[in-house]
């Protein structure tokens, strides 16, 4: 009764780990979860006003399949003002969170037999998303040496007659790692000879940056912009996640295709989330600007943690809320009680399910002999949940064989 298409996708590692670290919480059990990638911030007040009113002016039908034109056009000024961008509002679609942008993008341009490059770390969903569409996911595997970026030399060598499709992720999920305007503009070079190849470029965590400066490849490389689809969102940088809102921009056929089957799976967003993005939009980034600065300080604070870890190798995330180190050291091993200990999964749920700490392996996205942790978390919770990492290390190095 499970159709094929169904049965071909697997379940997403970072809502699993996260379930099992609830799990075990509602069970009595003393968890820290470093899992999730949600901001521990509430959302700022002047987007929860802007909700309430909306609510309070019986603000609560269906608007416009693509989202309110207020908000589209708010969309298109601060892709004006923050990315030297210019878009249409027919060239906006909102949607419920950036991954559904991501998700119906890819519906909308790729065809069965389509090859999608994802270079590998990757956020889990991005392979998922090109099978349901009927392409095919060809994952570029890239390294720590390299800060886990896609060289062009890697991008050239595996474009083939197929592709169609390119996933770009700056900042990125789970590694942390923010593509340069030159990174960019080289990558860019290899691009503009495929010209059959849209570009996917996911910029959910633009805000989070530490020190360096986001850049869209559709800026970076103004003669890509028609053919790359900019994805974009309010989760993170407004910790915004539970109000499910996100866009893409886009050349105005690819909108539309993504307007139509929009229209036939989901509808547009909810009407008070809407009013709540127009908001955010419509006021400074202050409140942003100072949930950044805490997220800064906790990585630095967590880097120190495991770059004094034996056998731990982690660079400096340049943006986003993860640290993704490298513990394949201590890899596999067989632990007193004779249990063995292959990958990172085994090793993510031995910290779970021993040391009550909850993280994501390495092999959900596609790095195996990493793990990622998420440092939107208080810094009583990190410096505990970083303990308990050195403990669950600890029974690796005993037992390592």
């Amino acid at each position: 009764m499970i159709s094929d298409r169904a049965k071909q996708l697997s379940p997403s590692e970072t809502l699993k780990f996260t379930a099992r670290a609830k799990e075990l919480k509602a069970e009595g059990r003393s968890i820290i979860s470093l899992t999730a990638g949600e901001p521990d911030f509430k959302t700022p007040g002047y987007i929860c006003d802007a909700a309430i009113q909306a609510i309070q002016d019986g603000f609560h039908g269906y608007t416009t399949n693509a989202g309110m034109p207020e908000l589209r056009t708010a969309i298109c000024e601060k892709l004006k003002r923050e990315n030297n961008l210019d878009y249409l509002p027919n060239q906006i679609v909102v949607s419920n969170g950036a991954k559904q942008s991501i998700g119906f993008s890819i519906l909308a341009t790729i065809n069965p037999g389509d090859e999608v490059i994802i270079p590998a770390p990757y956020w889990v969903s991005y392979p998922e998303m090109v099978k349901l569409a009927g392409g095919i996911p060809v994952v570029v595997s890239t390294d720590l040496d390299a800060g886990f970026k896609i060289t062009p030399e890697q991008l050239a060598a595996t474009i083939t007659p197929k592709t169609r499709g390119f996933i770009l992720c700056s900042p990125s999920n789970p590694t942390g790692a923010v593509y340069s305007e030159d990174e960019l503009k080289a990558l860019g070079e290899v691009l503009k000879g495929a010209t059959e190849v849209l570009i996917y470029s996911d910029e959910i965590y633009e805000y989070i940056t530490f020190g360096v400066k986001h850049v869209s490849i559709a800026n970076a490389v103004p003669e890509l912009k028609k053919r790359t689809i900019v994805v974009n969102g309010f989760s993170k940088g407004f910790a915004m996640t539970g109000w499910r809102l996100g866009y893409l921009a886009a050349e105005s056929e690819i909108a539309s295709a993504v307007d139509k089957l929009q229209g036939q799976e989901t509808s547009a967003p909810s009407s008070i989330s809407q009013k709540a993005g127009l908001a955010a939009y419509s006021h400074s980034l202050d409140e942003v600007h100072a949930m950044r600065d805490v997220f800064e300080k906790r990585r630095d604070m967590v880097m120190r943690r495991i770059q004094a870890m034996d056998g731990v190798k982690c660079f400096v995330p340049d943006g986003a809320f993860y640290v993704f180190p490298d513990i394949s050291t201590w890899l596999p091993a067989t632990l007193t009680n004779g249990k063995r200990i292959e990958d990172a999964t085994d090793f993510c749920m031995l910290a779970l399910e021993v040391s009550g700490l909850g993280m994501v392996p390495g092999d959900a996205f596609g790095q195996p002999g990493c793990i990622r942790l998420s440092f939107a978390a208080s810094d009583e919770d990190l410096k505990e949940g970083l303990d308990r990492l050195e403990t669950a290390l600890n029974e690796l190095r005993q037992a390592h064989t």
